[in-house]
Protein backbone atom coordinates (compact mmCIF):
# COMPACT_ATOMS: atom_id res chain seq x y z
CA UNK A 1 0.00 0.00 0.00
CA UNK A 2 1.53 3.65 -1.27
CA UNK A 3 0.12 6.84 -0.05
CA UNK A 4 -1.52 7.65 -3.42
CA UNK A 5 -4.14 4.35 -2.41
CA UNK A 6 -4.41 5.84 0.90
CA UNK A 7 -8.21 7.50 0.49
CA UNK A 8 -8.95 8.67 4.48
CA UNK A 9 -7.23 8.69 7.59
CA UNK A 10 -8.04 5.22 8.68
CA UNK A 11 -5.49 3.91 4.97
CA UNK A 12 -3.09 6.41 6.59
CA UNK A 13 -3.32 4.99 10.32
CA UNK A 14 -3.23 1.39 8.17
CA UNK A 15 -0.19 2.62 6.40
CA UNK A 16 1.58 4.05 9.50
CA UNK A 17 1.04 0.66 11.55
CA UNK A 18 3.26 -1.11 8.38
CA UNK A 19 5.99 1.28 8.29
CA UNK A 20 6.58 2.37 12.42
CA UNK A 21 7.81 -0.17 14.80
CA UNK A 22 4.96 -1.10 17.27
CA UNK A 23 5.42 1.12 20.12
CA UNK A 24 6.06 4.42 17.96
CA UNK A 25 2.97 3.32 16.36
CA UNK A 26 0.82 3.17 19.72
CA UNK A 27 2.41 6.45 21.21
CA UNK A 28 0.13 7.94 18.15
CA UNK A 29 -2.51 5.34 17.93
CA UNK A 30 -2.80 5.12 22.14
CA UNK A 31 -4.91 6.76 24.77
CA UNK A 32 -5.23 6.74 28.49
CA UNK A 33 -6.85 3.81 30.41
CA UNK A 34 -9.21 2.07 29.08
CA UNK A 35 -9.21 4.63 25.79
CA UNK A 36 -12.80 5.02 25.87
CA UNK A 37 -12.30 8.55 25.39
CA UNK A 38 -10.51 8.52 21.83
CA UNK A 39 -13.10 6.12 20.67
CA UNK A 40 -15.62 8.18 21.39
CA UNK A 41 -14.20 11.44 20.57
CA UNK A 42 -15.18 9.95 16.89
CA UNK A 43 -18.19 8.03 17.76
CA UNK A 44 -19.83 11.25 19.37
CA UNK A 45 -20.29 12.54 15.65
CA UNK A 46 -22.68 10.02 14.95
CA UNK A 47 -25.15 11.25 17.28
CA UNK A 48 -25.77 14.12 14.52
CA UNK A 49 -27.09 13.98 11.27
CA UNK A 50 -26.61 16.51 8.43
CA UNK A 51 -29.99 17.89 6.86
CA UNK A 52 -29.53 19.33 3.31
CA UNK A 53 -31.10 21.81 1.35
CA UNK A 54 -32.08 21.08 -2.10
CA UNK A 55 -31.71 23.07 -5.40
CA UNK A 56 -29.18 24.91 -4.11
CA UNK A 57 -26.48 26.66 -6.18
CA UNK A 58 -22.97 25.28 -5.11
CA UNK A 59 -21.35 25.87 -8.02
CA UNK A 60 -18.80 27.30 -6.51
CA UNK A 61 -17.95 26.31 -2.66
CA UNK A 62 -16.18 28.97 -0.73
CA UNK A 63 -14.49 26.90 2.48
CA UNK A 64 -12.32 30.33 3.50
CA UNK A 65 -12.99 31.39 6.95
CA UNK A 66 -11.08 33.96 9.53
CA UNK A 67 -9.75 32.60 12.68
CA UNK A 68 -7.21 33.17 15.16
CA UNK A 69 -6.43 36.83 13.73
CA UNK A 70 -5.67 35.56 10.08
CA UNK A 71 -7.48 34.22 7.08
CA UNK A 72 -7.28 30.88 5.92
CA UNK A 73 -8.55 28.40 3.08
CA UNK A 74 -10.45 26.28 4.83
CA UNK A 75 -11.34 25.89 8.77
CA UNK A 76 -8.85 23.04 9.35
CA UNK A 77 -5.45 22.84 10.68
CA UNK A 78 -2.44 21.32 12.69
CA UNK A 79 -3.12 20.37 16.35
CA UNK A 80 0.18 20.68 18.06
CA UNK A 81 2.21 17.54 18.72
CA UNK A 82 4.96 16.62 20.39
CA UNK A 83 7.70 13.42 19.81
CA UNK A 84 7.67 14.24 15.88
CA UNK A 85 11.07 12.47 15.45
CA UNK A 86 9.51 9.36 16.34
CA UNK A 87 7.51 9.16 13.48
CA UNK A 88 8.92 10.29 10.46
CA UNK A 89 13.04 11.42 9.68
CA UNK A 90 11.75 14.61 8.35
CA UNK A 91 9.91 15.21 11.97
CA UNK A 92 7.79 18.05 12.32
CA UNK A 93 9.13 19.84 9.10
CA UNK A 94 7.57 17.64 6.85
CA UNK A 95 4.13 18.78 8.49
CA UNK A 96 5.38 22.23 8.21
CA UNK A 97 6.42 22.31 4.74
CA UNK A 98 2.81 20.04 4.03
CA UNK A 99 0.83 23.17 5.79
CA UNK A 100 2.61 26.13 3.79
CA UNK A 101 1.61 24.31 0.61
CA UNK A 102 -2.09 24.55 1.87
CA UNK A 103 -1.69 27.60 3.46
CA UNK A 104 -3.07 26.32 6.38
CA UNK A 105 -2.22 27.07 9.98
CA UNK A 106 0.02 24.59 11.74
CA UNK A 107 0.23 24.31 15.46
CA UNK A 108 3.81 23.68 16.89
CA UNK A 109 4.11 21.85 20.34
CA UNK A 110 6.64 23.42 23.36
CA UNK A 111 7.85 19.15 23.46
CA UNK A 112 8.36 19.13 19.29
CA UNK A 113 11.81 18.04 18.18
CA UNK A 114 12.19 20.55 15.72
CA UNK A 115 12.86 24.34 16.92
CA UNK A 116 10.11 26.90 16.45
CA UNK A 117 12.93 28.98 14.70
CA UNK A 118 13.13 26.28 12.10
CA UNK A 119 9.34 25.71 11.55
CA UNK A 120 8.80 29.08 10.89
CA UNK A 121 11.75 29.34 8.28
CA UNK A 122 9.79 26.09 6.14
CA UNK A 123 6.45 27.83 5.99
CA UNK A 124 4.89 31.34 5.89
CA UNK A 125 1.83 30.21 6.22
CA UNK A 126 -0.01 31.25 9.67
CA UNK A 127 1.55 29.58 12.96
CA UNK A 128 0.35 28.69 16.54
CA UNK A 129 3.29 28.44 19.48
CA UNK A 130 1.38 26.06 22.28
CA UNK A 131 2.76 26.64 25.74
CA UNK A 132 2.13 25.38 29.01
CA UNK A 133 2.35 27.11 32.30
CA UNK A 134 5.74 25.79 33.83
CA UNK A 135 7.10 25.54 37.23
CA UNK A 136 9.66 28.30 35.62
CA UNK A 137 7.36 30.87 34.02
CA UNK A 138 10.86 32.33 32.99
CA UNK A 139 10.84 29.48 30.25
CA UNK A 140 7.12 30.24 29.66
CA UNK A 141 7.69 33.52 29.32
CA UNK A 142 10.75 32.68 26.88
CA UNK A 143 8.94 31.06 24.46
CA UNK A 144 6.61 33.64 23.88
CA UNK A 145 9.22 35.88 23.08
CA UNK A 146 10.79 33.55 21.08
CA UNK A 147 7.53 32.74 19.23
CA UNK A 148 6.72 36.35 18.78
CA UNK A 149 10.25 37.17 17.03
CA UNK A 150 10.36 34.05 14.74
CA UNK A 151 6.79 35.64 13.26
CA UNK A 152 4.30 33.22 15.16
CA UNK A 153 0.79 34.57 14.61
CA UNK A 154 -1.10 33.32 17.95
CA UNK A 155 -0.21 31.26 20.91
CA UNK A 156 -2.77 28.61 22.58
CA UNK A 157 -2.04 27.07 26.30
CA UNK A 158 -2.64 23.86 27.18
CA UNK A 159 -4.59 23.69 30.53
CA UNK A 160 -5.45 19.79 30.53
CA UNK A 161 -2.01 18.27 31.83
CA UNK A 162 -1.39 19.57 35.72
CA UNK A 163 0.15 15.57 35.17
CA UNK A 164 0.38 13.24 32.42
CA UNK A 165 -2.03 10.57 32.43
CA UNK A 166 -2.02 6.81 32.21
CA UNK A 167 -1.23 5.73 28.65
CA UNK A 168 -1.12 1.92 29.30
CA UNK A 169 0.41 0.92 25.77
CA UNK A 170 3.12 2.92 26.40
CA UNK A 171 3.98 0.95 29.77
CA UNK A 172 3.64 -2.43 27.65
CA UNK A 173 5.83 -1.46 24.99
CA UNK A 174 8.31 0.53 26.91
CA UNK A 175 8.38 3.51 24.79
CA UNK A 176 10.82 5.87 26.70
CA UNK A 177 11.72 9.36 25.24
CA UNK A 178 14.27 9.00 23.49
CA UNK A 179 14.16 5.44 22.64
CA UNK A 180 16.11 3.05 24.42
CA UNK A 181 17.38 -0.48 22.85
CA UNK A 182 15.94 -2.67 24.92
CA UNK A 183 15.06 -6.53 23.49
CA UNK A 184 12.11 -5.60 23.17
CA UNK A 185 12.56 -2.35 21.49
CA UNK A 186 15.40 -3.90 19.29
CA UNK A 187 12.97 -7.22 18.08
CA UNK A 188 10.13 -4.24 17.14
CA UNK A 189 12.58 -2.00 15.14
CA UNK A 190 14.24 -4.88 13.23
CA UNK A 191 11.44 -5.82 11.52
CA UNK A 192 10.42 -2.19 10.28
CA UNK A 193 14.21 -1.89 8.41
CA UNK A 194 13.76 1.33 6.86
CA UNK A 195 12.62 3.39 10.09
CA UNK A 196 15.13 1.27 11.43
CA UNK A 197 18.26 2.84 9.19
CA UNK A 198 16.39 6.45 9.15
CA UNK A 199 17.18 6.47 12.82
CA UNK A 200 20.59 4.56 12.85
CA UNK A 201 21.72 7.40 10.40
CA UNK A 202 20.23 10.06 12.81
CA UNK A 203 19.55 9.35 16.23
CA UNK A 204 19.16 12.52 17.00
CA UNK A 205 16.28 12.71 19.80
CA UNK A 206 15.42 16.07 21.52
CA UNK A 207 12.64 18.62 22.38
CA UNK A 208 14.38 21.40 20.58
CA UNK A 209 12.55 24.01 22.23
CA UNK A 210 13.21 23.02 25.30
CA UNK A 211 16.94 21.09 25.59
CA UNK A 212 18.60 24.35 26.48
CA UNK A 213 16.53 24.48 29.69
CA UNK A 214 16.68 20.51 30.19
CA UNK A 215 20.09 20.15 29.48
CA UNK A 216 20.93 22.82 32.40
CA UNK A 217 19.08 20.71 34.73
CA UNK A 218 20.78 17.53 33.72
CA UNK A 219 17.00 16.34 32.33
CA UNK A 220 17.89 16.89 28.38
CA UNK A 221 16.61 12.99 27.97
CA UNK A 222 13.55 12.62 30.11
CA UNK A 223 10.26 11.51 28.44
CA UNK A 224 7.52 13.30 27.96
CA UNK A 225 5.25 11.70 30.86
CA UNK A 226 8.27 13.27 33.14
CA UNK A 227 8.32 15.97 31.29
CA UNK A 228 4.38 16.57 32.57
CA UNK A 229 5.46 15.48 35.94
CA UNK A 230 8.35 17.24 36.49
CA UNK A 231 8.05 20.29 34.81
CA UNK A 232 4.22 21.60 34.74
CA UNK A 233 2.93 24.26 37.88
CA UNK A 234 0.20 21.96 39.54
CA UNK A 235 -0.65 25.19 41.24
CA UNK A 236 -1.24 27.42 37.89
CA UNK A 237 -4.74 28.81 38.11
CA UNK A 238 -6.86 31.47 35.72
CA UNK A 239 -4.78 34.32 36.99
CA UNK A 240 -1.69 32.36 34.99
CA UNK A 241 -3.94 32.83 31.48
CA UNK A 242 -4.45 36.13 32.48
CA UNK A 243 -0.93 36.87 32.58
CA UNK A 244 0.02 34.88 29.24
CA UNK A 245 -2.68 36.68 27.55
CA UNK A 246 -1.18 40.25 28.74
CA UNK A 247 2.16 38.95 28.33
CA UNK A 248 1.43 37.78 24.19
CA UNK A 249 -1.31 40.67 23.20
CA UNK A 250 -2.66 38.80 20.89
CA UNK A 251 -5.12 35.66 19.03
CA UNK A 252 -4.89 33.48 22.26
CA UNK A 253 -6.26 30.40 22.42
CA UNK A 254 -6.44 28.17 25.40
CA UNK A 255 -6.56 24.74 24.45
CA UNK A 256 -7.94 21.60 26.89
CA UNK A 257 -11.39 23.18 28.02
CA UNK A 258 -14.52 21.24 28.21
CA UNK A 259 -16.88 22.59 30.48
CA UNK A 260 -18.93 25.70 29.68
CA UNK A 261 -18.53 27.52 32.79
CA UNK A 262 -14.64 27.70 32.02
CA UNK A 263 -15.07 29.20 29.11
CA UNK A 264 -17.32 32.04 30.41
CA UNK A 265 -13.93 32.10 32.75
CA UNK A 266 -11.85 32.03 29.67
CA UNK A 267 -13.12 34.82 27.91
CA UNK A 268 -13.08 37.08 30.96
CA UNK A 269 -9.54 36.12 31.55
CA UNK A 270 -8.34 37.40 27.79
CA UNK A 271 -8.48 34.69 25.75
CA UNK A 272 -9.79 35.19 22.28
CA UNK A 273 -10.38 31.34 21.20
CA UNK A 274 -11.11 28.11 23.01
CA UNK A 275 -9.50 24.96 21.28
CA UNK A 276 -12.11 22.03 22.77
CA UNK A 277 -10.19 19.10 23.89
CA UNK A 278 -9.59 16.51 25.99
CA UNK A 279 -5.66 15.74 24.42
CA UNK A 280 -7.58 12.99 22.22
CA UNK A 281 -8.21 10.73 25.14
CA UNK A 282 -4.73 11.13 26.21
CA UNK A 283 -5.19 12.47 29.83
CA UNK A 284 -8.46 12.02 31.82
CA UNK A 285 -10.14 8.34 30.37
CA UNK A 286 -14.00 9.60 30.44
CA UNK A 287 -14.19 12.96 29.62
CA UNK A 288 -16.65 14.47 27.52
CA UNK A 289 -16.34 14.52 23.45
CA UNK A 290 -14.80 17.96 22.17
CA UNK A 291 -17.57 18.01 19.66
CA UNK A 292 -20.45 17.39 22.28
CA UNK A 293 -19.29 20.47 24.37
CA UNK A 294 -20.05 22.84 21.04
CA UNK A 295 -23.43 24.19 21.74
CA UNK A 296 -23.39 24.40 25.52
CA UNK A 297 -20.16 26.46 24.90
CA UNK A 298 -21.71 28.60 22.14
CA UNK A 299 -24.94 29.37 24.07
CA UNK A 300 -22.85 30.15 27.20
CA UNK A 301 -19.86 32.64 25.74
CA UNK A 302 -22.03 33.79 22.85
CA UNK A 303 -19.62 35.65 20.00
CA UNK A 304 -16.96 36.42 22.09
CA UNK A 305 -14.68 33.30 21.66
CA UNK A 306 -14.13 31.55 18.80
CA UNK A 307 -14.33 27.86 19.16
CA UNK A 308 -12.30 24.87 17.49
CA UNK A 309 -13.41 21.67 17.93
CA UNK A 310 -9.65 19.60 18.80
CA UNK A 311 -10.39 15.63 18.94
CA UNK A 312 -11.98 12.94 16.72
CA UNK A 313 -12.33 14.70 12.98
CA UNK A 314 -11.91 12.01 10.73
CA UNK A 315 -14.04 13.58 7.90
CA UNK A 316 -15.02 16.40 6.06
CA UNK A 317 -18.92 15.49 7.27
CA UNK A 318 -17.30 15.93 10.87
CA UNK A 319 -15.90 19.50 9.91
CA UNK A 320 -19.42 20.37 8.54
CA UNK A 321 -21.02 18.88 11.52
CA UNK A 322 -19.00 21.07 14.17
CA UNK A 323 -19.47 24.17 12.06
CA UNK A 324 -22.96 23.56 11.87
CA UNK A 325 -23.27 23.46 15.26
CA UNK A 326 -21.17 26.62 16.59
CA UNK A 327 -17.67 26.09 15.92
CA UNK A 328 -14.97 28.40 13.94
CA UNK A 329 -13.16 25.54 12.97
CA UNK A 330 -11.26 22.09 13.93
CA UNK A 331 -7.66 21.00 14.31
CA UNK A 332 -6.40 17.28 14.36
CA UNK A 333 -3.49 15.91 15.81
CA UNK A 334 -3.63 12.04 14.96
CA UNK A 335 -4.67 12.45 11.37
CA UNK A 336 -1.25 14.64 10.79
CA UNK A 337 0.69 11.88 12.56
CA UNK A 338 -0.43 9.11 10.97
CA UNK A 339 0.15 10.63 7.54
CA UNK A 340 3.50 11.41 8.40
CA UNK A 341 4.60 8.25 9.52
CA UNK A 342 2.92 6.76 6.54
CA UNK A 343 4.67 9.43 4.01
CA UNK A 344 6.24 12.45 5.51
CA UNK A 345 5.99 15.64 3.65
CA UNK A 346 3.98 14.39 0.77
CA UNK A 347 1.79 12.03 3.02
CA UNK A 348 0.63 15.38 4.97
CA UNK A 349 0.06 16.46 1.90
CA UNK A 350 -2.29 14.31 0.28
CA UNK A 351 -3.76 13.90 3.74
CA UNK A 352 -4.82 17.48 3.86
CA UNK A 353 -6.12 17.37 0.17
CA UNK A 354 -8.29 14.90 1.09
CA UNK A 355 -9.28 16.63 4.06
CA UNK A 356 -10.21 19.65 1.51
CA UNK A 357 -11.48 17.52 -1.10
CA UNK A 358 -14.36 15.94 1.45
CA UNK A 359 -15.52 19.42 2.87
CA UNK A 360 -15.50 21.36 -0.28
CA UNK A 361 -17.73 17.71 -1.72
CA UNK A 362 -19.55 17.55 1.22
CA UNK A 363 -20.70 21.48 1.56
CA UNK A 364 -22.29 21.02 -1.60
CA UNK A 365 -24.06 18.08 -1.14
CA UNK A 366 -25.70 19.54 1.90
CA UNK A 367 -26.77 22.76 -0.04
CA UNK A 368 -24.33 25.28 1.29
CA UNK A 369 -22.01 27.17 -0.73
CA UNK A 370 -20.49 29.54 2.17
CA UNK A 371 -18.97 27.49 4.70
CA UNK A 372 -19.42 30.33 6.92
CA UNK A 373 -23.18 30.29 6.27
CA UNK A 374 -23.52 26.46 8.19
CA UNK A 375 -25.59 26.46 11.12
CA UNK A 376 -28.27 24.80 13.38
CA UNK A 377 -30.45 24.08 10.21
CA UNK A 378 -28.04 21.72 8.73
CA UNK A 379 -28.18 19.57 11.65
CA UNK A 380 -29.99 17.72 13.82
CA UNK A 381 -29.47 14.51 16.90
CA UNK A 382 -30.22 11.82 15.77
CA UNK A 383 -33.81 10.37 17.36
Amino acid sequence: MSIARCNNVEDFRRLARRRLPAPMFNYIDGAADDEWSLKNNTRAFEKYELINRALVNVAEIDTRTHVLGCDMPMPIFLAPTGGGRLFHHNKELAAARAANKHRVLMAVSTLGTTSMEDIAKATSAPKMFQVYLHKDLGLTKELVERARASGFTSICLTVDSPVGGNRERDKRSGLTFPPKMTLATILACAIKPEWSLRFAINPEFKFANVDHALSKEGKASQGIMEYFNNQFDRTANWQGAEWLAKLWGGPFAIKGVLSAEDAKIAADSGATAIMISNHGGRQLDGSAAPVDCVRPMRDAVGRKLELIVDGGVRRGSHVVKALALGADAVSFGRPMLYSLAAGGEKGVDRMLTIMREELERDLALVGCAKVRDLNESYVRVRA
